[in-house]
């Protein structure tokens, strides 16, 4: 009987200790993040070249100096969505107009026919805003947005082109990152009632799974199609280490992009797509203990290679969403909170340092050495998104709140 008391104890001992190992005190977490983000209101102001007034969003920093970008960067949306989330979690009017402030400065871009990334620019941006205020221009942007967006479909590949540089490489370009996009066009058609948005994102998620993935599930990056016959004509990696590697921000766009899906359609097969993604990232032999993946998961010089915090953050936002609708949710979650746990602990900036962003170790493209282990402004965004899909959960609000 003692060593069954003994024993039950040590169980007992564990069990709250792993308990334990996966708390995450979210609100320290969020008010930590509202503190570094008031320090990068100032250091962008500072950064600010009257010469160069296109330059309005920070992205990263390069040598220790903040960087800006213009509006048509594909990463100009993410601070004004940091700042909503900030307004959505404290419910302060200060912050509410900071994020109007910066996301004036992005809406030009719902004209921009010249890239794919209008999800990424305007919906994290002015949907966010149009979702918190209900503002009737926010929503005209949207629907102007993805108006825009539409044009770079080609009913002969069934999906968007994403890319209209490196035409000596590729001649119809489409990469896993794109799968991002769709939800501003599934948010268009149920702002206006008009299907066509609607029916181009489901032609691009289902010619995407068909065409970029291997058998374990694992995605390629860039896909070549023939823009004439749909053909595939290549299969790359470009910001990975090789073109049969597996980047892993793309697994984390592809794992993300169809739990989105699946939510906008109720298409079970994106449900499933999206948990075998799951599993091939969470399964996978170099996923290191604290779950925040090396660049690529078969970068060469493992463990000697860069970590992507900003993988890590769109994993755990996309399997918090992913737990809801799947029959493994409570170990979906449980993934999800031992990622966010190692963020929150191991890779957040000290207080007041960085220029004011929130996480550190994040990974642009490791292969040309650009941003590397640095700081990166949708690493902030979508770790900002998890810890309120979290703290939503817990709470039992939505998780994804429309």
């Amino acid at each position: 009987m003692k060593y069954k008391c003994i024993s039950t104890a040590i169980v007992s001992l564990v069990f709250h200790s792993f308990s334990y190992a996966q708390k995450i005190d979210i609100d320290k977490a969020l008010d930590h993040a509202a503190k570094q983000t008031s320090v990068m209101l100032l250091e962008v102001e500072k950064a600010k070249d009257p010469a160069k007034p296109e330059l309005v969003s920070p992205r990263t920093l390069d040598e220790g100096e903040l960087k800006l970008v213009a509006s048509r960067d594909w990463t100009s949306g993410f601070f004004p969505g940091v700042l909503w989330y900030l307004s959505e979690y404290t419910g302060s009017k200060e912050w509410e107009k900071q994020a109007k402030k910066f996301t004036a400065e992005i809406e030009r871009e719902k004209t921009n026919g010249g890239t794919h990334d209008m999800g990424f620019k305007i919906y994290c941006s002015v949907g966010n805003g149009y979702r918190l205020t209900a503002d009737r221009h926010y929503k005209d942007v949207i629907i102007e947005s993805a108006k825009t967006l539409s044009g770079r479909f080609n009913p002969r590949t069934g999906v968007m082109r994403s890319w209209d540089h490196s035409s000596d490489k590729w001649i119809n370009p489409v990469i896993i990152d794109n799968m991002m996009n769709l939800e501003l066009l599934f948010a268009a058609t149920k702002l206006t009632g008009d299907s066509s948005f609607y029916k181009i994102a489901v032609s691009h998620a289902n010619t995407t799974m068909k065409n970029h993935f291997r058998p374990d599930y694992s995605s390629y990056h860039v896909l070549d199609y023939d823009p004439e016959t749909g053909a595939v004509l290549k299969k790359n990696t470009h910001q990975g280490y090789s073109h049969e590697s597996s980047w892993s921000r793309g697994q984390a766009w592809a794992l993300y992009g169809y739990a989105m899906c699946f939510r906008e359609t109720k298409d079970p097969q994106y449900l499933k797509q999206s948990e075998n993604i799951a599993n091939f990232i969470l399964k996978h032999k170099r996923l290191p203990k604290d779950m925040v993946p090396y660049s690529d998961f078969d970068a060469p010089n493992i463990p000697n290679e860069a970590r992507d915090a900003s993988a890590a953050a769109v994993i755990a936002s996309g399997l918090y969403e992913l737990s809801l609708y799947s029959k493994q949710g409570k170990r979906l979650r449980k993934a999800a909170d031992k990622i966010m746990k190692s963020l929150t602990t191991k890779y957040t900036a000290a207080p007041g340092q960085a220029k004011g962003f929130i996480l550190l170790h994040s990974t642009g493209a490791a292969p040309s050495k650009s941003e590397v282990d640095v700081p990166l402004s949708y690493a902030d965004y979508y770790y900002l998104e998890a810890l309120l899909r979290k703290k939503n959960l817990e709470e039992g609000k939505p998780v994804v709140q429309l």
